[in-house]
């Protein structure tokens, strides 16, 4: 009955997807689908009810919503322009600075805001007219800016992490968070490597003269108060002062003030990212809800046990098994968004890893970085198209760039799959995992 149950969701939800039923109905209605094979039509509807109530009534939830709404404050709150300044005045001296300035402050950005697509959009407008005026081939820029935005979702606070927390049954949002740095870091390395040689390749130089010392210091000080947002809500969850959902709290407070000080938020811009935020919270909070019914179908009708013991039968080496869902996580991706994605394949791979003993801290940074990179691939591949807009060129000039990072960033991915210390050193040191 598993098999049968996972190929009638597989397909049900593949064909109403075609027809371009969003995500949340077609989660909801393949799934009760699947069960109406076993259970009476009343039975399942009312259950479905009660499931997807129950997803959305878990008190951490409220973390996402607010976290949403003080990233979109952050986004009107003009710290892209001091993030980039920032990252120029440390970087500025390696060949093809806008290029790695673009890859560091889209790390920055992103962490803050807690969406690539707006790190792309923001960063990449910011740096997009100094590298036409110093001759940067355009393809060259949107590529390197839409590869890069997606490793600030990794980087906490990160609103993909605090949804696989919910869906892996309340692992840590602290430790998965503390988690996500070097995966994070080390994706945005990747693209700093690729881009330095594309500029060695291409002759596009540094910034002229001695290291700027002064400049240093004033870029930090404007950027600090943007900076302190992580440092002030990551650190007060892992030391333990305040929940998550309390610390998204604090940092919608923090992100209006900042707003409020750089004058770039008035009482109608802020209405306005009130009501955006909350039509986007309205999508993820019904998602996860939906989500919800899926997870109990799959519980009822096995398939989580099922998926483990045919990838078992297969091979019962690890990295093998590792390998084949990273695949399978590399395709999904590129055709479903980050959050759909990992409440569709958390209850299925979660349950296998467990069986060879790997930590759910560690198994939910391969699913978000598999997942990340879904978000610059097409067809999908929302912040790569937000990239090529931004950088006003095509598809087919920036896939050629775009394969390099491809490569770099797989190889980020094998390193987080196959050296758990990665993900897991800094939870452990701070006695989270």
């Amino acid at each position: 009955m598993a098999m049968q149950s996972l190929l009638i969701i597989i397909v049900v939800l593949a064909l109403l997807l075609v027809i371009g039923v969003p995500i949340s109905y077609a989660i909801g209605i393949s799934s009760l689908v699947a069960i109406l094979q076993s259970v009476p039509l009343d039975v399942s509807v009312l259950t479905a009810a009660q499931r997807t109530f129950v997803g959305m009534s878990k008190f951490s939830l409220t973390a996402i919503p607010f976290f949403i709404l003080a990233g979109n404050l952050m986004n009107q709150g003009g710290i892209a322009k001091r993030l980039v300044d920032f990252v120029l005045a440390i970087l500025g001296k390696l060949p093809g600075a806008l290029l790695v300035t673009n890859v560091g402050a889209n790390a920055l950005f992103g962490a803050i805001s807690g969406s690539a697509s707006a790190a792309a959009a923001a960063v990449g407008s910011m740096v997009e007219q100094g590298e036409v005026e110093q001759g940067y081939e355009r393809a060259i820029c949107a590529a390197t800016n839409g590869a890069s935005a997606p490793s600030g979702l990794l980087i906490p606070p990160s609103n993909a992490l605090i949804t696989y927390s919910l869906v892996s049954g309340g692992t840590s949002v602290a430790a998965l968070f503390l988690a996500g740095y070097v995966p994070g870091i080390l994706w945005a390395v990747c693209c700093v490597v690729v881009a330095v040689i594309i500029a060695k390749k291409k002759g596009y130089k540094g910034t002229p003269g001695k290291f700027d010392w002064k400049n240093l210091g004033v870029a930090t000080l404007r950027a600090i108060p943007s900076l302190s947002l992580i440092i002030v809500v990551i650190g007060g969850i892992i030391a333990g002062i305040f929940t998550a959902t309390e610390g998204s709290a604090i940092a919608v407070v923090y992100a209006l003030i900042l707003g409020i000080c750089y004058r770039n938020i008035t009482w109608k811009s802020f209405w306005n990212i009130v009501v955006e935020s909350a039509k986007m919270s309205g999508m993820v909070v019904f998602l996860i809800g939906v989500s919800n019914i899926l997870g109990w179908v799959m519980a009822f009708t096995q398939i989580p046990q099922a998926i483990s013991d045919a990838l078992l039968g297969i091979t019962s080496n690890q990295y093998i098994i590792l390998l084949i869902m990273n695949v399978i996580l590399l395709i999904a991706g590129t055709f479903m968004d980050v959050t759909p994605a990992i409440m569709i394949f958390t209850p299925l791979f979660l349950p296998v890893v467990q069986t060879f003993g790997m930590d759910p801290i560690h198994f939910g940074l391969i699913l978000v970085y598999n997942l990340c990179i879904g978000n610059i691939t097409p067809p999908v591949g929302n912040t790569l198209f937000v990239a090529i807009k931004v950088g006003k060129t095509s598809l087919a000039k920036v896939m050629p760039y775009m394969l390099m990072y491809y490569a770099a960033i797989l190889i980020g991915l094998l390193l987080v799959t196959y050296i758990p210390a990665l993900s897991m050193a800094l939870p452990r040191i701070a006695g989270l995992a």
